[in-house]
């Protein structure tokens, strides 16, 4: 190509421009975007083109999270936690939720003889009072109720003997489970049942007996150490020691949890005859003068 054939290209192309409008010049000489051709062929070699999940991803993250945001977000997670507990610990299911009817009924039944036993037991009381106030002996009349009032807490304290209808409870464990803690939910319950005296083997129980685990898979009670089988003799009213220890989730059940063998017998005649020694207090004394 000539000269001067250059030279006239040159010319057209200086009177198009001149020709196309302010506002689409520029554009049109920097690629459309305020950038030059070199700077957008750099743009696009630093950073390739970006798929839409890409995009997503790099929108999303960092996140840009504001105080008030921020604020709202840990009370709904506190709510939301609150909750949460409210539904487990309603939906905790107890011993007694998936008890049967009649094992409901035999329960309602023992609560209602507790209650009854605490109605005879005040008005005995009362009855006593009534005999002090209106005998004409009173001296006499307190003194035969102190001599009863002797007896009874004599069997409390396992000073003497006892008899009387009640249940004897035979544990045999051959594997050695049953632990201290287990026999003593056994006296536990049986005293809840109205339980007023206890043997177990050979050892009477009274108020500040204690159980520990022992060698050889035995337990100690009051020192003293028995073995299996874990006889209990038990004075009280039968039909309402029974069902104490077969209620749900009890006595028995949790025994057979660990393979032992549990015998619940009825009687009308229990006796009692292991004694303690009577201890004498060191600082206390009576107050009455």
């Amino acid at each position: 190509m000539s000269e001067d054939e250059n030279k006239n290209k040159d010319n057209e192309q200086h009177r198009l421009r001149k020709e196309l409008p302010d506002e689409v010049a520029p554009e049109a000489a920097d690629g459309g975007d305020g950038r030059d051709d070199a700077e957008v062929s750099a743009a696009e070699t630093k950073n390739p083109s970006l798929t839409g999940r890409q995009r997503l991803a790099k929108g999303l993250w960092p996140p840009r999270v504001s105080r008030a945001q921020l604020i709202v977000a840990v009370l709904l997670f506190v709510l939301g936690l609150g909750l949460a507990i409210q539904v487990r610990s309603n939906s905790d299911s107890s011993a007694l939720r998936g008890a049967r009817q009649e094992d409901l009924v035999r329960i309602l039944d023992e609560l209602d003889d507790r209650t009854q036993r605490l109605g005879d037991e005040k008005q005995r009381l009362e009855g006593q009072r009534t005999e002090l106030e209106n005998s004409s002996d009173q001296a006499e009349e307190a003194r035969k109720q102190t001599v009863e009032r002797e007896r009874q807490l004599g069997i409390l304290a396992g000073t003497v003997a006892a008899q009387g209808p009640g249940i004897t409870l035979t544990i045999t464990d051959k594997k050695g489970a049953v632990q201290a803690d287990m026999l003593l939910d056994a006296i536990q319950e049986l005293r809840a049942a109205g339980a007023e005296a206890i043997q177990v083997n050979d050892v009477r129980v009274v108020a500040d007996t204690y159980l520990t685990d022992a060698s050889g898979g035995k337990v100690s009670v009051d020192g003293h150490k028995i073995g299996e089988p874990f006889v209990f003799k038990v004075i009280g009213k039968p039909q309402d020691l029974e069902p104490a220890l077969n209620i749900p989730g009890g006595v028995v059940q949790t025994l057979e949890k660990e393979q032992a063998t549990v015998t619940v017998t009825q009687a009308q005649k229990i006796v009692v005859d292991a004694l303690r020694p009577a201890k004498r207090p060191d600082y206390a004394q009576s107050s009455s003068q």
